[in-house]
């Protein structure tokens, strides 16, 4: 049961978490968003979260994340679906949600409230508010301040409009509780690992009945992101390992390095392979040129192995993209 998403969404794919590019006045840059989400497509995404966490929903206005998330919408013209980020202050998370079903959106990752937590009821209610401002169907997010406990997913089962949870805690069994509890509801939820990089954790998600991932790497090197997921899926686990420890596990040690870089690090990656998504917005900062050189070599590997261990995929799966087109000297 738990690893069907419902029916009114899909998820056949790594899910994809576009970052926000920023033109030269720190506006979102709506075209290079779309050029951004297009050029992924070909790869296989199962949906696109636009205005979520990799895509610096903590830095966006009301109005930039509507205009993102309608951008996105227009790009992928129904080809998969389009989960928009919402959360924050009541208010904002409400405006949030409306905009989002203007704009077209299929469903609502719905991040955590801004800065206070209360008591599992209270979290219920903040939820059910959000989800009664729109027909949209409604993720719930799983950190910071919104501490789901098994009680609480019981209690959300209640509404249909509710359908999924994405762990961003780690605690395993505190989601294994979770899984049991929606499964004894007997309502068809999706569930998602949500941790920063997810590949290196989801083998132990996948035992406990939560099949999807984020990949914020899908961003920035699809191809190699792709592959993963295919040898996740296909059970090739010789491959999955090759890849965690040659790309994934050196990426989260420089991930690893400084706050926020779980995103930082996807916008240099980006910007290393020639899309000028522009820094990344306060609180967060961008790399240092050290650190960008060292990135750069993680991708390149990346690249050297996609195209070592991926021969089996479709010759016409995915266009090339650039490679690494700059090693920044420290």
């Amino acid at each position: 049961m738990t690893a069907a998403a419902p029916a009114s969404l899909t998820f056949d794919g790594v899910l994809f978490f576009p970052v926000t590019p920023f033109a030269a006045d720190g506006t979102p840059d709506l075209a290079l968003l779309a050029e951004h989400v297009e050029s992924r497509l070909p790869f296989g995404p199962g949906a696109v979260f636009p205005a979520c966490g990799t895509g610096e929903f903590h830095a966006l206005s009301a109005s930039e994340a509507i205009d993102v998330v309608r951008a996105t919408v227009d790009v992928v013209a129904g080809r998969v679906s389009v989960i928009a980020g919402a959360g924050g202050p009541l208010g904002h998370a409400v405006e949030l949600a409306r905009g989002a079903a203007a704009a077209g959106a299929d469903g609502l990752l719905l991040l955590p409230p801004y800065l206070v937590s209360g008591t599992t009821s209270g979290l219920v209610a903040w939820v059910e508010a959000v989800a009664a401002a729109s027909d949209l169907p409604v993720i719930v997010y799983h950190r910071g301040t919104a501490r789901y406990t098994a009680d609480a997913i019981t209690q959300l089962a209640a509404n249909p409009k509710v359908v999924g949870f994405k762990d961003g805690t780690g605690d395993i069994g505190l989601a294994q509780e979770i899984v049991l509890a929606a499964d004894a509801t007997g309502r068809d939820f999706a569930f998602f690992n949500g941790l920063l990089t997810a590949e290196l954790s989801q083998g132990a998600y996948r035992g406990i009945g939560i099949p999807l991932y984020s990949s914020a790497a899908f961003a920035m090197i699809p191809e190699l992101a792709a592959l993963h997921y295919r040898a996740y899926t296909d059970g090739d686990e010789q491959t999955r390992m090759t890849l965690l420890r040659e790309f994934y596990t050196p990426l989260v040690n420089l991930r690893d390095e400084t706050p926020g870089f779980g995103v930082s690090l996807v916008k240099a990656g980006l910007r290393l392979r020639g899309l000028p998504v522009g820094p990344v917005r306060p609180p967060l900062v961008d790399p240092t040129p050290e650190q960008e050189q060292r990135l750069a070599a993680i991708l390149q590997r990346g690249l050297e192995l996609a195209a070592e261990l991926g021969g089996d995929a479709p010759a016409d799966a995915a266009p090339a993209l650039p490679t690494v087109v700059a090693v920044p000297t420290p």
